[in-house]
């Protein structure tokens, strides 16, 4: 489910000119999840390419370099275990920004 499902969720426009709310507690429950996990997945990249800059500018340590690494590989195992656990693929988290193209 895409952030266009979540608006359609929102419902019709009612007489008053506000928005009557259909929820779907299993889909908004899968929406906000594949929200969520796209942000983790986004904070993950942006940390990888931090500490990729931080290597090659020499600011870390053998083993700063190696807790790093580790770490990394561990919250990428997350994700994907989260992915799993929500019925989500890796793409499902690269959300459509219309005219902006692709988030990630």
């Amino acid at each position: 489910m895409g952030l266009h499902s979540l608006w359609r969720m929102m419902g019709s426009p009612t007489e008053e000119g506000g928005r009557r709310l259909d929820v779907d507690p299993n889909a908004l429950r899968g929406g906000l999840g594949q929200l969520v996990l796209t942000l983790v997945k986004l904070i993950h990249e942006l940390l990888e390419r931090q500490a990729i800059r931080r290597m090659d500018a020499g600011s870390l340590s053998e083993q700063q370099i190696e807790d790093l690494g580790t770490t990394l590989m561990q919250q990428a195992e997350e994700i994907e275990r989260l992915c799993e656990v929500l019925g989500l693929r890796e793409e499902d988290l690269n959300l459509d920004l219309g005219p902006l193209g692709k988030l990630m």
